[in-house]
Parts: structure tokens; sequence; C-alpha cells
């Protein structure tokens, strides 16, 4: 990366650290990966606003402040695994995956799989693995997941997913409650599960099945 993309790429973390409490490992994570490759090339003189922007079948790459939000929620710090349901643009997995050894996202929309896939290999990223799915039903080969984030809302977290959660982890969606969002943290102990709302927020849906 040339320098003076490292210099736009630290003032973007910056802004974004004036906004939201990162640990170091998540500053750093915003400060590597290149935001204008995950956004519509119509938009990419928008990619380092802090901004929701529109991409492919409806859907939105989320702001950087909601990824930085949902991200500090995970406390990723000393785990090794998450889990991710609902891949979209892939930049979420992206930050991911400078915080993480090994990054698990589902998709329900191929063309936006087939997408995030080829920037993960534009960006030589090589522990993300990706799957095709409908995301409720998760991931049940490789858990238990010491993490899994929800990148769409839901009313309810699906018991299979809660099972799919290691002993000790975190989950972090946001709950559709009433007329708004809120971003939720569960904290799993035993057959324990806490839940602790955090903020609002606003994503599209969890949606059935694949297209």
């Amino acid at each position: 990366m040339d320098k003076a993309k490292q210099i736009k790429l630290q003032r973007f973390a910056d802004e974004i650290a004036t906004e939201v409490d990162l640990t170091l490992g998540i500053y750093k994570a915003f400060s590597s990966i290149e935001r204008e490759i995950f956004v519509p090339q119509g938009f990419r003189h928008w990619a380092y606003k802090l901004d929701a922007l529109p991409i492919k079948a409806n859907q939105w790459i989320s702001s950087p402040i909601t990824v930085a939000k949902m991200t500090v929620y995970l406390e990723p710090e000393g785990a090794d695994n998450v889990l991710e349901i609902g891949c979209g643009s892939g930049y979420q997995a992206a930050i991911l995956s400078k915080l993480f050894r090994r990054v698990f996202t589902i998709e329900r929309i191929e063309a936006l799989l087939k997408e995030a896939k080829e920037r993960f290999k534009a960006l030589e990223i090589d522990n993300i693995h990706t799957r095709l799915d409908d995301g409720q039903r998760g991931w049940r080969q490789y858990a238990p997941f010491d993490r899994i984030l929800f990148s769409a809302s839901t009313k309810k977290i699906p018991d299979t997913i809660f099972s799919q959660l290691a002993d000790g982890g975190i989950l972090v969606a946001p709950i559709e409650k009433g007329n708004e969002q809120i971003i939720t943290q569960f904290i799993k102990k035993g057959t324990d599960i806490t839940e602790i709302p955090k903020e609002s927020c606003l994503f599209v849906p969890v949606k059935n099945g694949i297209e």
C-alpha cells in the first residue's frame, strides 16, 4: 500500500476513534482495510465518509461507525474464531480478519458473496471462510464459535445459533424491538444467556432462504 493511501486510512481510523472508543487492535484493523474496495464504483468518492452506502441487491454497507461499534461489542481480544451471519460487501468480515485467527461468514445472496470473495482475494486475506446459505442455520461443522455477529436485524436469535456459541462466548446482534433496532450483546455461561442492550441502530432484516 502506498504512503498516501496509508495516511488516508489512518485519518479515517482517527475519525472513527473520535466517535467510538477503539482498542489498539481495532484501530489498526480500520487503518489497514481499504473501504473503497467494498463500495460500488460510483460511490468510491464517499468510501471514507462515515456513512452507510447502498450496494447490490437492495443491501447496504454499514457506516464505519456501526461496523466499529459492532466490533467493539464483540470484545475480540483473546478470541480465536468468529461467525458472521450476513457477509454483504465483506467489509465487516475483512475488519474481523485482522482481529481473529479464523473468520467464518455466511451470505444468502450469491451475487454478493461472489463479489466479497473476489475482494478478499484481491486484498490477499486468506483466513476468511465463506458459505452460501441461510445464516440462521449457522455453520455447525466449525462450531463452537468464540464470537458470533449478526450483520442483519432479527426479532429473536435462533436456539441453533446459541447452541453453536462457545461457553463464555459473546454474540452481538441488532434486535428488533417494536419500531426500533437495538445493538444487543449476549454472553453465554453454561446454559445461561445474559442479554445486554447497547444502543439504537439500523440494519436490513434477516431473510429466509438463498437467492
